[in-house]
């Protein structure tokens, strides 16, 4: 597999983005290896809250969420999901399959990380991908929380406005990331910020992934993920894990999905949902620090001393 490894010199004076990188090694599924970039802050025997990003973000979405969950004792690891970030980013489109991402994040979280007593936090494909996680391997997590996300099968039809992006980033001759970030933000973004999340792509060469991922997204009952997704939501569904499903009041692509969790998941039963207000499909840009409060309130709400 050929891959891409952006320069460090393009992660430098990040806004709020000081966070020392760490890298491990995954196997590519093709005989070699990739590199995957992640970063944690708060104390490390605390429980782990594993924020993962999606598409066309990387972990510099969870900035203003990180600090609040570290200052409230929570270990916080943010992966950069192969082909963003810090992360390798291999060349070509059909390198990219859901089962992978699965198996790439499967890899760091637990063969490298060991992480038990997780929280997931899933937004766009942290979802996708950390919800078949989450159903795979339940005795992993000890809480779940879906903002903006969904685990699609095919069954129902995606909205316009996704068609509409996915169109745009296939096949537009350049990528300019910081453009769909804004784009799904109801917030106007800095300069240094749009910056931030241009970093890891000095060129179209290294974007691969963003135009992969809309393309791996089940939007057919034949999709080669759809079995694993319908198994993964079938397990959510019957699964006593505690889930929190914050979405925002303003995302066209994902918003329909907030009534199903609630009504449809055993775990979201008897929790008081949060809504984030003024806020747009990448609702950590727009509110992170309002949601990251809601996870934080969500968490101490189940944590306590364990049984004698």
């Amino acid at each position: 597999m050929l891959t891409l490894r952006t320069p460090e010199e393009r992660f430098v004076g990040l806004p709020d983005f000081a966070y020392e990188p760490r890298y491990c090694e995954v196997d590519d599924d093709e005989g070699g290896t990739l590199r995957m970039a992640w970063i944690e802050d708060g104390p490390q025997d605390a429980d782990p809250v594993l924020m993962l990003h999606g598409e066309p973000s990387w972990s510099f979405l969870y900035r203003r969420m990180i600090p609040v969950l570290a200052a409230a004792g929570h270990r916080v690891v943010c992966p950069d999901l192969v082909g963003f970030g810090r992360s390798d980013k291999p060349t070509r489109r059909e390198d990219h399959t859901y089962a992978r991402h699965v198996e790439w994040v499967r890899a760091l979280a637990f063969d490298v990380l060991g992480l038990t007593d997780a929280t997931l936090v899933g937004q766009d494909w942290g979802g996708l991908i950390g919800l078949r996680l989450a159903a795979e391997h339940p005795e992993r997590f000890a809480r779940l929380v879906v903002a903006n996300t969904g685990l699609p099968t095919g069954d129902l039809p995606m909205p316009d406005i996704w068609w509409e992006f996915r169109e745009t980033i296939q096949n537009q001759p350049t990528v300019q990331v910081s453009d769909f970030i804004q784009m799904g933000c109801v917030r106007p973004m800095s300069d240094a910020v749009r910056a931030g999340y241009d970093a890891p792509f000095p060129d179209d060469d290294y974007c691969a992934g963003p135009r992969a991922m809309p393309g791996l997204v089940p939007t057919s009952p034949d999709d080669p993920a759809t079995a694993a997704n319908r198994a993964a939501w079938s397990a959510l569904c019957e699964s006593a894990t505690p889930m929190l499903v914050a979405f925002s009041d303003g995302d066209p692509i994902t918003g329909a999905m907030a009534p199903v969790f609630r009504s449809q998941m055993r775990g979201a039963q008897g929790i008081e949902h949060p809504t984030i207000h003024n806020a747009g499909h990448f609702l950590q840009e727009d509110a992170g620090e309002q949601l990251a409060g809601h996870i934080v309130e969500f968490l101490d709400a189940r944590t306590g001393p364990t049984p004698a």
